[in-house]
């Protein structure tokens, strides 16, 4: 294992992240204070307690899901693709790394990156509401692979990716449509019942409850259901990664 190249990585893009420090953190955290004045204040105070917890505190793990799932895509998508821009490609698969490493460095970086806003995220949430997570260690370690899964997603994006407007259709177009509609701000049981079963179609919504239930231990779908859909989502994101570097798709052709 070649520590030395994956922490030649990892610091590089960590250090990009400090020189765009507004875009990378202050940007997200800003816009969900925003979300929490709007839904937590204004709408939150007009609306009944939801499985027993306030809306306040009920819209807390959805909003930190929306944020560190948008954010590790966007990181480990750009992190690879502009090497691909710049035409440093090359260079980076000349060096003594295997495929291995250099998914850990841009992987771990926006893992990072995503991991801290969504704690930042959380200490933010407290100035708005109370809350009293009941499962912290699994809230850490669930919130943790979420960014890992999503961040192993986004290197795919970047590597298929031929220019900045593919770069930006799985995000915007597909990712952040399900978070919204995978129940960040309700649970599915407030749906009629034919739109509750076409919910259950949407995938984040198991990332979502799983997270969710280790705030308030309720969920809308079985806390093992929601593990299991995490690991099947992270095991063919790692394959497709590996497919790729076997086959040279859009790397070395």
């Amino acid at each position: 294992m070649n520590i030395r190249g994956i922490h030649a990585i990892y610091r590089y893009e960590m250090n990009r992240s400090f020189r765009t420090l507004i875009q990378s953190l202050v940007s997200p955290v800003l816009s969900t204070i925003l979300y929490f004045i709007v839904f937590g204040a204004a709408i939150g105070s007009r609306m009944d307690n939801i499985s027993n917890v306030s809306y306040g505190a009920f819209i807390v793990p959805g909003l930190i899901m929306l944020t560190v799932q948008m954010q590790s895509v966007n990181n480990a998508s750009f992190g690879i693709y502009f090497p691909k821009f710049i035409g440093t490609t090359y260079e980076l698969l000349s060096a003594p790394l295997s495929f291995v490493e250099i998914v850990i460095g841009y992987v771990g970086a926006a893992t990072t990156k995503a991991f801290s806003i969504g704690l930042i995220i959380l200490c933010t949430s407290y100035l708005f509401v109370d809350l009293d997570i009941k499962y912290p260690l699994f809230m850490f370690c669930f919130l943790f692979i979420t960014c890992m899964t999503f961040s192993l997603l986004g290197f795919i994006i970047g590597i298929v990716s031929d220019n900045f407007e593919q770069l930006n259709i799985v995000p915007m177009l597909i990712i952040t449509p399900l978070v919204f509609l995978g129940g960040s701000f309700y649970t599915i049981d407030m749906l009629p019942p034919f739109w509750q079963n076409f919910a259950l179609l949407n995938p984040i919504v198991y990332l979502i409850s799983g997270f969710r239930w280790s705030f308030f231990g309720v969920g809308d779908v079985p806390i093992f259901t929601s593990i299991i859909f995490m690991l099947i989502f992270k095991s063919i994101c790692i394959s497709i990664i590996w497919y790729i570097f076997k086959t040279g798709y859009k790397i070395k052709n």
